[in-house]
């Protein structure tokens, strides 16, 4: 943890969000140095912040201990380099536990998943998210996706919560979007409140949530080919809008037909990539499962055109 805002830390940066996997052994159990290394191998090649134990990193499958462990060690590899964010979720009482466990591992926030299960109204979900942010030192970042859906005056009001500086969205629903950032801006006005998008592959509809004012993104991407993620995430900042849609056309759109295949593969084709990209960090655990043999080899041969994509550039 640095002194730092974690905002100021967070929009500063010049590269993409990093969402590492987590590492599991042949037997299932925590690889901590094959996750050390992964991590390690992100923040070298340039990644804005670590979101450590979040949606790709398997959260729901990390018991208490694992989560602790996890996210100190991404910690310890940052070395303050970059900002560490960590996932906390469940019910509340968890969710605060969660908080505190990463908040003694030295991260710098929680991206504050949805309640587990339960279908909460807004005055539910302030409460949760409010007793959350209320429970340690730590920024709070809010994910919007699944059971936790806002409405306008809802953002306005963690808005206004200390600790909460941002909202995710990984609904997707950009009337919805839109009606949130203008909210807020009209009634918390001067309030500092950070936007993500958190769709799975983020890349691909990055250019219609621009368009609201949303430029930071998640990328699970940069996890197994960072350089075709820089590549984007340097063109799509700095209004390079043909590599953007060369990119967009030739392997974001392919890759995300291919995830949506099957279920879990938002996660599994991920981890899928990077053991393809020499970094041995096994496979998911239940109840996700393991991409097929011929999806695999459809994954590789997108990775391989979005890579040739890079030269086409390069040499034009």
């Amino acid at each position: 943890m640095t002194s730092a805002p974690l905002a100021a830390r967070l929009t500063s940066g010049t590269g993409p969000l990093f969402f590492p996997v987590t590492a599991f052994g042949p037997d299932g159990a925590l690889d901590l140095e094959a996750f050390r290394a992964h991590v390690r191998s992100g923040v070298e090649a340039g990644a804005a912040a670590v979101f450590a134990c979040c949606g790709t990193g398997e959260f729901h499958a990390l018991t208490p201990e694992e989560f602790r462990d996890c996210v100190a060690a991404a910690v310890e590899e940052t070395a303050g380099r970059v900002p560490v964010v960590a996932g906390a979720g469940y019910g509340t009482a968890l969710a605060v536990r969660y908080a505190r466990l990463a908040e003694e591992a030295g991260a710098d926030g929680i991206l504050a998943m949805p309640p587990y299960l339960v279908v909460a109204d807004q005055a539910g979900l302030v409460r949760h998210y409010s007793a959350l942010a209320a429970a340690t030192g730590l920024a709070v970042i809010v994910y919007q996706r699944d059971n936790a859906v806002f409405a306008p005056e809802t953002v306005v009001e963690l808005a206004g919560t200390d600790g909460i500086i941002g909202l995710k969205d990984g609904h997707g629903d950009l009337d919805l979007m839109q009606r949130i950032v203008s909210a807020v801006r009209t009634d918390a006005p001067g309030r500092d409140f950070l936007y993500f998008n958190g769709l799975p592959t983020a890349e691909l509809t990055g250019l219609a949530y621009r368009g609201i004012g949303v430029t930071l993104y998640s990328s699970a991407v940069f996890c197994f080919a960072p350089d075709i993620a820089l590549a984007f995430h340097r063109a799509f900042t700095s209004g390079d809008d043909a590599t953007v849609e060369r990119l967009l056309d030739g392997f974001y759109r392919p890759l995300v037909e291919l995830r949506a295949r099957r279920h879990g593969y938002a996660v599994s084709l991920v981890k899928a990539a990077v053991r393809m990209g020499g970094q041995d960090v096994g496979e998911v655990r239940p109840p996700l499962s393991e991409p097929s043999a011929d999806h695999v080899k459809e994954l590789a041969d997108i990775i391989g055109r979005g890579r040739a994509l890079l030269g086409d550039g390069a040499a034009g």
